[in-house]
């Protein structure tokens, strides 16, 4: 991240001061709603440095303290980065999955612009757990197949996927490439989704979750637990395990 972009001046006729003034709200309220109509905008794109707390004051005329408050609050939402003794930047913009959807991930990522690629650490037959055979709806014993899938976006590793699958309902699981094709678009192909259902959590990642995704054992991560059902079969059961400050979950819904 640059360290020392010149911020790009306000639209002609439009000072910081006079678009905050605009605006409805508690003073520190105004100051982060100016800073998001500028975002928002793309006069500050991503990467792009923030006048500091001291310009900021100089400029909107309010306390260091209300600026502080407005930047704290911006940085904890995860529209900032601050850096100390660098300065403070717009974030690079989360990737987003959806919540109450069943969506391929690749699609999703290629949908933003951006390169998606994935490498498969595990793809192997096991048998069914007490646990997995109830999460299956599967005999204890029987066989079903694993795999350990992490996918990157721009080469930045933003989910793992561990899914269990119900070898009867997709007996040649084992044979496909998954490097070139996500599980999710093979197994749409043979056995079509008809129910999904998720349950959602803030986990911390174990060794091997930081291993796989980069981050660091304290970074707080999203994680999905995904079961799916094509007719009356259940065919798998899924951990996406997703690191909190790379991607947002989004759902939509009506009463």
């Amino acid at each position: 991240m640059p360290a020392s972009s010149t911020p790009t001046p306000p639209a002609e006729g439009s000072s910081l001061a006079s678009q905050m003034g605009e605006l409805p709200a508690p003073l520190y309220a105004r100051v982060k709603q100016m800073i998001v109509q500028q975002i928002q905008s793309g006069a500050w794109p991503p990467h792009h440095r923030v006048p500091s707390e001291s310009e900021l004051v100089s400029e909107l005329g309010v306390s260091r303290m209300t600026i502080n408050r407005a930047l704290r609050e911006l940085t904890n939402d995860g529209l900032l980065v601050r850096m100390q003794g660098v300065g403070t930047f717009v974030a690079e913009p989360k990737g987003q999955s959806a919540l109450f959807q069943v969506q391929n991930i690749a699609e999703e990522i290629e949908a933003r612009g951006h390169r998606h690629h994935c490498v498969v650490v595990r793809l192997e037959e096991e048998k069914a757990s007490a646990e997995r055979a109830l999460a299956l709806d599967v005999r204890e014993g029987q066989r079903v197949f694993h795999s350990l899938i992490v996918h990157y976006e721009n080469d930045v590793p933003v989910q793992i996927e561990d899914r269990y699958v119900n070898a009867a309902v997709a007996p040649d699981y084992l044979r496909q490439d998954f490097s070139g094709q996500t599980p999710f678009a093979y197994l749409t192909q043979v056995a079509p989704l008809s129910e999904g259902e998720h349950v959602v959590e803030a986990v911390l990642p174990g060794p091997e979750d930081c291993r796989l995704l980069n981050i660091d054992r304290h970074e707080p991560c999203l994680l999905i637990r995904r079961r799916t059902w094509s007719g009356r079969n259940t065919v798998t059961s899924a951990r996406l395990l997703y690191p909190g400050s790379r991607y947002r979950l989004e759902g939509r819904f009506s009463s």
